[in-house]
């Protein structure tokens, strides 16, 4: 059999395959080597194909999807640095647990290490940030190796959603000539190789374990349940109703999905603001902590864990040990919202008067926040936002300041709004390509997203030129690096902090929404601001809305609010001693 049949069943066998175990959306960066891949993909006609010309803006594109989708993306490149390109991408997706299949095509192993172009090391190349790695062989149309083929077509699906997401990685060597025949006989194989698979998701502790935690319970009446980020939409409801068994506040983070629904005798979303004071850190006396999800964006928390000694209970789906905190834990793992059900059937006894004081503590501190008298600053306009976004409709938060303003000033709502951020290694990198691929379902998303961030990954909105999107980008600039600002690093004495730090772009923002044929809308006040918001919903598309800001009034502001809210909550908790301090 030929070289070029060969080729064009075996790619062909792998590409059904996918399609079979599940796989929809295939992002191609165009090259060379990955030719046999590409045509196939675009000839199976099955499948949604995006094209992006950069692979790292191409990464985070796919995670954006698969973010929305929940489903594994499929990223195809070339050999060399465009496979390395991705890496930013998959160790996102390696740390926040989203589904990425890599295909990289490579040179056939006579080409490697002896000098010819475009050929680098690629086996293994991502280390340990992905879930798998398989180098493929080279094509045949034996029996054998097509159903090879089809079994690490479908095992790749599987790894990348099971038992926790994450990505794989199949490195393809591939000989010229590269273009496959679609006219021989049975390009795709049969349709009758189904490959089943049946995963059991419900994990439950047995009652010897139920019983310890019952036992590690008693006589410890002030616990505050946590969630942090987590993308099951079914775990809210679990972890309310273990709220509301115990009557045990829940302190959640804006990516837990929990600020999507109205419980106010329990939810918790100011927590952050509170906790910013050491004395109040000190003065509450937590005596448990059970958390569900990642680590909550709050540093204000993980002082709270670091700086008393307080009993924690991380519940996960992997042994991953996600305690940054670095104080003895107790670990269970399972299906986290299964544990909450049962740990929610515990008959534990709880200090009746815990929850009505934070309850307190996080009503006065939201009175606090919310008084903004019509003021823009890089605060309200998460406020902004959430006062004019459409219901259902998708926010992402972009890393360093704007995640955590949307901490501090996002309450909770029945809006049903989806809230994403890159929070498995919070970079700064593909925040804008990541944003575009959560609108490829055709929601309308809201990016909010600092000045830095926005340049570093521009790039990202060549997908808009060739693609429709519902997008409106709300961009803080802030003429830098807004968060150093907060830091130690913003010392007075410190000569070289603008160049080192503050690193000020004076890009035209307007310059670079018509390069992209982007709707602009620079505003200066409150009104302003609400007025492109709404416009920018109502006529959809994509649009760039400039808040710009000065980053020592914004810091001075912050800090104004959080000593209100400290002499507020001290007030508080002198009045309310008992509850406090057990």
């Amino acid at each position: 059999m030929s070289h070029i049949t060969s080729l064009t069943k075996y790619v062909g066998n792998f590409v059904d395959q996918l399609y079979q175990s599940g796989v929809r959306h295939i992002v191609v960066s165009p090259g060379s080597r990955s030719t046999p891949l590409a045509l196939t993909f675009a000839e199976y006609g099955a499948f949604k194909i995006w094209v992006d010309i950069d692979e790292r803006s191409a990464g985070f594109f796919g995670l954006g999807i698969a973010k929305e989708t929940n489903q594994a993306v499929v990223l195809v490149c070339s050999s060399g640095t465009a496979a390395a390109n991705y890496f930013p991408a998959i160790i996102e997706a390696y740390y926040s647990r989203i589904p990425l299949i890599v295909l990289t095509a490579d040179r056939p192993h006579e080409l490697r290490d002896v000098g010819a172009p475009q050929a680098i090391d690629q086996i293994k190349m991502y280390g340990n940030y992905v879930k798998w790695f398989h180098e493929m062989a080279l094509p045949e149309t034996t029996n054998n190796i097509l159903q090879y083929t089809r079994n690490n077509a479908d095992r790749a699906v599987q790894k990348s959603l099971y038992p926790v997401k994450g990505p794989v990685h199949l490195n393809f060597p591939f000989r010229e000539p590269l273009i496959p025949d679609f006219t021989v006989d049975d390009v795709w194989g049969e349709a009758s190789q189904e490959l089943k698979h049946f995963h059991s998701i419900e994990t439950q502790l047995d009652q010897t374990a139920l019983s310890v935690i019952k036992n590690k319970l008693a006589g410890n009446k002030r616990v505050l349940i946590v969630c942090g980020p987590q993308d099951d939409p079914m775990l809210k409801e679990s972890v309310l109703q273990l709220a509301q068994a115990w009557q045990a506040p829940i302190l959640a983070d804006p990516l837990s999905s929990l600020r999507n629904v109205k419980c106010e005798d329990l939810l918790v979303e100011s927590y952050d603001s509170i906790l910013k004071s050491k004395q109040v850190r000190e003065r509450l006396n937590v005596d448990i902590v059970i958390r569900f999800g990642a680590m909550p964006v709050s540093k204000a928390f993980l002082q709270l864990l670091q700086e008393n000694d307080i009993m924690q209970f991380i519940i996960d789906e992997e042994v991953s040990y996600r305690n940054p905190s670095i104080k003895k834990a107790h670990y269970i793992y399972g299906q986290p919202r299964e544990i909450a059900r049962q740990l929610a059937q515990l008959s534990v006894s709880m200090d009746s008067n815990w929850s009505s004081l934070w309850q307190t503590l996080n009503k006065q501190t939201k009175e606090t926040l919310g008084k903004q008298q019509q003021l823009l600053t890089e605060g309200t306009a998460v406020q902004g936002i959430q006062s004019t976004i459409p219901s259902k409709s998708t926010l992402f938060v972009g890393n360093s300041m704007p995640i955590r303003d949307v901490d501090t000033f996002w309450f909770a709502s029945d809006k049903e709004i989806t809230i994403y951020a890159n929070r498995g290694a919070n970079g700064i990198d593909g925040i804008l390509s990541t944003a575009i691929g959560t609108a490829i379902t055709g929601k309308h998303v809201t990016l909010l997203v600092g000045d830095i961030s926005f340049l570093h990954s521009m790039n990202g909105l060549l997908l808009t030129k060739n693609y429709t999107f519902n997008l409106t980008i709300v961009l803080i600039n802030n003429q830098g690096g807004g968060i150093f600002s907060f830091l130690p690093q913003a010392q007075a004495e410190n000569v070289h902090y603008e160049m080192l730090f503050g690193t000020p772009q004076h890009i035209s923002m307007e310059k670079v929404a018509a390069l992209y044929d982007i709707s602009y809308h620079a505003v200066e006040d409150w009104k302003q601001y609400l007025d492109a918001l709404n416009k920018s919903y109502k006529n959809g598309a994509v649009s760039l809305i400039e808040v710009q800001t000065i980053r020592k009034e914004n810091v001075d502001w912050h800090r104004t609010k959080w000593q209100e809210i400290e002499e507020n909550t001290l007030s508080v908790l002198e009045e309310n001693s008992d509850a406090s301090q057990g």
